[in-house]
Parts: C-alpha cells; structure tokens; sequence
C-alpha cells in the first residue's frame, strides 16, 4: 500500500506539489488525473524516488521514503516499473536487450535473463520482434516493449506516466486491455497518469483529481462519473451551459467519439 500525507513539492519559487494526502491500495489501477502542469508526472516521480519531496511523507509498504539512502533507495525501486509516453527505449539495442537491461544492470545470469525476456515477450505479444530494433516498432509495438521491460524484475508497482497519449486509439485500446490483463495475472498495483478521461473509466477502479499542485477529489471511477460532481466538470469543461452549433453531418462524425467520452449530452436537430 501507498500512503502519501501532506507531501509538498517546489522548483525554485514554484510549489507543484501542495500538501498531498492519498492513499492507493494493494492490486489496484489507481489514475491521478489532470490537465497538464498540475503535478501528476511530478507526483509519480516522488513515488518512484526520482524526486525529493521538501516536507511531508510518502510510506510505500510501510517503508518511508525520505528515510532511505541511496543504497537503499536503489534496492526499493527494484520493486518498481515505469512505463513513459515516449516508450525511452534505447535505439541502438533490440528488443530482446531493451527487455533485458534492468536484469543486466543487476548482474541476473544469462540464463536467467533469457528466460524471464522469453516469457515477458510472449505475454506481451512481442516474442517475434525480439530481435527487431525500435525504430522499426510500431507505437503500439514500442510500448508493448517498454511494458515488458518495465515487468522484468517483477515489480509489485507499475507506474504509466501517459502512457498511451502517442498511441492511436486501436493501439490505446488494445495497451489499455494489456494492461488489465498483466494486473490481473501478477497481481500488481498499477498508478496511471493520464489527462484522457477515456483511459481513466476504461481500466481504473479509483482515482484523484489534481488542480493547481493539490488533489481536489478522489474517489471510485464510476461513481463520479455518474455524478459528475464540481471538480469533474471543471476538469472537462462540462458546466452545464447549452451551447448551439451548425455543422454537416462528415464534421459531426469527428466529434461525436469525443462527446461521448467526456460524456457530454448533446441533441441532433435537424434529421442527422
């Protein structure tokens, strides 16, 4: 479990992060949603023990973060993975190494490597791009790589820091039923950073509004968007006023999927 109390985090004269309390239990998928320069990336960073928060407190089962030394932070992020927007595989490497390096940098035997890269492949559905090179990948392929990476040292935490925003939405969808299917299989907890309403409601059982460097709301998926309280609506831009629009019926094709995602009710007049 993840414990996060007032935790409070600048850059300079800037505060991103202000006094920050949540909790994210065991074997769930958890979003922290906002628009972007809130803090969600910067908050998933001090998870991770890439940021040092200046006040406050974050317990990751049980073990507090700002206790720990830098040996020892580098043994807890053994326990974690992250995945990013722009996948950060290393371009001069194949698949197969791409997947293998957190092992490498652990000194794991080559057996051991090939084995646990063999397995991450095929529960990806990568295992015969193994030795194709990034730039060869699709976005959907690359990020499927960057996921079998992130799960190499079998982590309890997966954090996914935008991770299907460079993805078309067959690609999205297909990453997002990925990753139910790999929470569901290992059992791990999965923190989503996302700005996509979409993704929020596709795979996430709870979630935390951030607005301004705070959170404004958590609570179940589903229960706030079926009651659309305050903070949802100023998120989305969905403030009950009615507004008239002409358009031909090729231009309201293109944003229907939109206004269905964000769920904003809409009437036809006119026969389309």
């Amino acid at each position: 479990m993840i414990k996060i109390e007032r935790v409070n985090h600048s850059f300079q004269d800037t505060q991103v992060l202000k006094d920050i309390d949540l909790t994210i239990h065991d074997n769930e998928i958890f979003g922290l949603v906002g628009p972007s320069g809130v803090g969600k990336s910067t908050l998933l960073n001090c998870l991770a023990g890439l940021e040092k928060y200046q006040s406050g407190s974050i317990s990751v089962d049980g073990v507090k973060l700002e206790t720990l030394n830098e040996i020892q932070m580098r043994q807890f992020r053994r326990n974690m993975g992250m995945i990013f927007q722009n996948f950060s595989l290393i371009g001069r490497k194949d698949v197969f190494h791409n997947i293998a390096l957190p092992m490498e940098c652990w000194k794991y035997s080559k057996a051991e490597i090939k084995s646990r890269v063999d397995e991450l492949a095929e529960l990806t559905g990568i295992q015969d791009k193994l030795k194709s090179r990034p730039d060869e990948l699709s976005g959907g392929q690359k990020q499927r790589v960057a996921i079998a990476r992130a799960l190499s040292m079998n982590p309890k935490y997966l954090f996914c820091d935008e991770c299907t925003s460079a993805l078309d939405p067959r690609s999205t969808a297909a990453i997002l039923e990925l990753l139910k299917d790999l929470q569901e299989k290992f059992n791990i907890t999965i923190i989503v950073v996302t700005h996509e309403m979409s993704v929020v409601q596709s795979i996430c059982s709870r979630m935390a509004i951030l607005d301004g460097g705070c959170v404004s709301l958590t609570g179940e998926v589903q229960e706030i968007f079926e009651n659309k309280p305050e903070q949802l609506k100023r998120l989305i831009g969905l403030d009950d006023r009615k507004i008239s629009v002409t358009m031909d019926v090729e231009e309201f094709a293109k944003i229907k999927k939109y206004l269905n995602d964000i769920q904003i009710e809409y009437k036809v007049v006119g026969g389309m």
